[in-house]
């Protein structure tokens, strides 16, 4: 199917979908509590219209490096739709302030507009506030934090290309007037679509519109100034927040796998330069990295597996960036981005090289087996340091990062005909 005809079928069944009820805007501004839990699995946060601040402004803070077509394929569908059709996933420290404490009150004690269980085994509990004193005591507590993109780094950047895209149609339409609303509705399912607990959740209409009459994370003072545009739909994004105070995220390691590279050949390739540790057991392998100090990698192939500890010190360093920050040059990634795949394996870290495993150590080994490769087995990076890199404004190196959990798709939407 061409691009464009499918971008056309998400507007037509958006639209499809809002004129036959199927989603249903709310009658009220709201914010609203999502709670996702499972074994061991408990987060809470906020879902509501974040104001879009420039990257340099140190307030929405990015972590990881964008690309070209992804943006252009994401602004397709933003600009066609005219909605978010799904919340980005921001980080914050709030330090048990206001928000924080009331999104607990609100899980606890009130009963919830949707609650379902996913293939996952995650249990999705959503509720709205729609008390206005309730979402200023929010808006004012989270007004002067920081939040960091653990999620949708390619949309946020969307939502900065549409906002200036949109203004530029704005101040180009006759009289440059820009006759854009402040957001004014949100909305969830009606009372009489409101799924029973019990029910899954491909039974269920989704939450539809936006989340927030006002913004959780402001960039500067909404009220346009004398020549400046009205705030539009536009100036806004739909995103999930979470206090990392309260909720500690789950960050995990994303593995490699290099094509083509036998584990032994890697290890021996790379003992010029690296302690090599060598294991038959692939179990005992993944307990001697978990000991392990940082920079280190276990190497495996199905045929044991191979740690990589120790780098020499003269070699690490001619190899790490001068340009970078001491902290992005210890982050693991960082190493095996610069030194081990250029300088000890003479490859290049692209997708032709270089294959990539979420967080899952067997189908790497799998995926070696199967390509004749190396699995690389990386320890997860520390949240502290990846806020660290991104608080001094640089990029930790592609697939540094797997954030969780992420939230659900279709559970709130934000369309901007309804704001």
């Amino acid at each position: 199917m061409p691009l464009q005809s499918r971008y056309a079928d998400a507007r037509n069944t958006l639209k499809a979908w809002l004129d036959s009820g199927v989603l249903v805007p709310d009658d009220v501004p709201a914010l609203y509590v999502y709670e996702q839990s499972g074994p061991g699995i408990l987060q809470r946060g906020l879902i509501g219209d974040v104001g879009l601040a420039d990257p340099g402004q140190r307030i929405i803070l990015p972590h990881e490096d964008v690309f070209p077509g992804p943006i252009a394929d994401r602004l397709a569908l933003m600009s066609t739709t005219q909605a978010n059709l799904e919340p980005i996933f921001l980080l914050y420290e709030g330090e048990n302030g206001t928000a924080t404490r009331l999104v607990d009150e609100v899980a606890s004690n009130r009963h919830p507009l949707v609650s379902a269980r996913t293939e996952d085994g995650l249990t999705h509990r959503l509720w709205a506030i729609t008390d206005p004193a309730e979402i200023t005591a929010i808006n004012a507590d989270l007004h002067p934090r920081q939040a960091l993109i653990a999620d949708g780094h390619h949309r946020y950047a969307t939502y900065r290309v549409l906002q200036r895209q949109e203004r530029a149609t704005q101040a180009s339409a006759p009289g440059g007037t820009h006759q854009a609303r402040l957001p004014q509705a949100s909305s969830s399912t009606s009372p009489e679509n409101r799924p029973h607990p019990a029910d899954p959740v491909g039974a269920q209409p989704p939450v539809s519109g936006h989340a927030a009459a006002t913004e959780p994370v402001q960039a500067d003072d909404p009220s346009p100034g004398a020549g400046e545009p009205t705030p539009g739909p536009w100036d806004f994004g739909l995103a999930l927040l979470v206090d990392t105070s309260a909720y500690p995220p789950d960050l995990k390691a994303i593995h490699r796998v290099i094509q083509g590279l036998p584990a032994a050949d890697a290890a021996a390739r790379a003992k010029s330069s690296w302690q090599v540790h060598d294991y038959t057991d692939l179990e005992l392998g993944l307990a001697a990295l978990e000991r392990a100090a940082e920079p280190a990698f276990l190497l495996a192939d199905g045929n044991g597996s191979h740690l990589l500890t120790d780098p020499d010190p003269v070699q690490l360093a001619r190899a790490m960036p001068a340009d970078h920050s001491d902290r992005w040059n210890s982050l693991n990634t960082s190493v095996l981005t610069e030194f081990v795949l250029p300088v000890v394996w003479d490859m290049r870290d692209n997708d032709e090289t270089v294959r990539i495993v979420h967080h899952d150590t067997d189908a790497a080994v799998r995926l070696a087996i199967r390509t004749g490769g190396t699995a690389v087995i990386l320890k997860p990076l520390a949240i502290e340091d990846v806020l660290a890199v991104a608080e001094g404004g640089e990029r930790v190196p592609r697939k540094s990062t797997s954030f969780g959990p992420k939230p659900r798709t279709g559970l709130v939407l934000r369309t901007f005909a309804t704001d």
